[in-house]
């Protein structure tokens, strides 16, 4: 069975059903965000209300805000969220959360806020999606897609310059071919991935030698 096809949202997350449910990630995202009774938002939240679509809604969520340049800091904590969601993509497990990051949460307003930002972006994805080429995005892909992802993450988390944008858009398109079972979305997701990778190589690569002739000019 598909990781996405599963009914657990989380580890300790409640069991019952959400109205959103079977609904578009855009309009549950604007849903919750309309919820004026709610203070604050956690990511627990978010688990419930997607359901079994948690997989690549979760990640599609954490991967946008590494789409632009952000503050410093913004990709270590949206990438380890990322990290625990793309290996348990790729070992075929039910989708959960440390409690720590599970109970991080955010003023309503301020996810209202960002979802007003981010919701035409991701209805405008959902409309020029739609399943093709299932050999791509059902299981084993998955599970590579999931195995990307965890790649991708962890280059999301080092501090290499301007080097969270590239990742951050092929984890998207990853995300989006999950919950859309869009297999060109997967196969666009795939290229991106080699260029960010060549990108953050090359990027690495030339940061580790600006530091060993630096060292080296210090110890001459």
């Amino acid at each position: 069975m598909a990781a996405e096809q599963r009914n657990s949202p989380g580890q300790d997350a409640p069991r019952t059903a959400s109205p959103g449910h079977g609904s578009r990630l855009s309009q549950i995202l604007d849903d919750i965000a309309g919820e004026e009774a709610r203070e604050r938002i956690s990511v627990r939240d978010l688990f419930t209300a997607m359901g079994d679509r948690a997989f690549g809604a979760l990640i599609l969520i954490f991967a946008l805000p590494n789409v632009v340049p952000t503050p410093p800091g913004t990709s270590a904590l949206t990438g380890a969220p990322l990290v625990f969601l793309s290996a348990q993509l790729m070992l075929a497990q039910t989708p959960w959360l440390p409690k720590i990051l599970a109970d991080r949460s955010m003023a309503r307003s301020d996810f209202a806020a960002i979802v007003l930002r981010i919701s035409p972006w991701i209805a405008r994805g959902e409309r020029m999606l739609k399943p093709r080429l299932p050999l791509f995005v059902m299981p084993p892909a998955e599970y590579l897609i999931g195995f990307l992802c965890l790649f991708l993450s962890i280059i999301l988390i080092l501090p290499v310059p301007l080097g969270n944008i590239l990742p951050a858009i092929a984890i998207c398109f990853f995300a989006f071919a999950i919950l859309e079972r869009d297999g060109i979305c997967m196969l666009i997701g795939c290229a991106i991935f080699v260029l960010a990778t060549a990108v953050a190589g090359g990027v690495i690569f030339a940061m580790a030698k600006g530091l060993l002739l630096l060292l080296r000019a210090t110890l001459t």
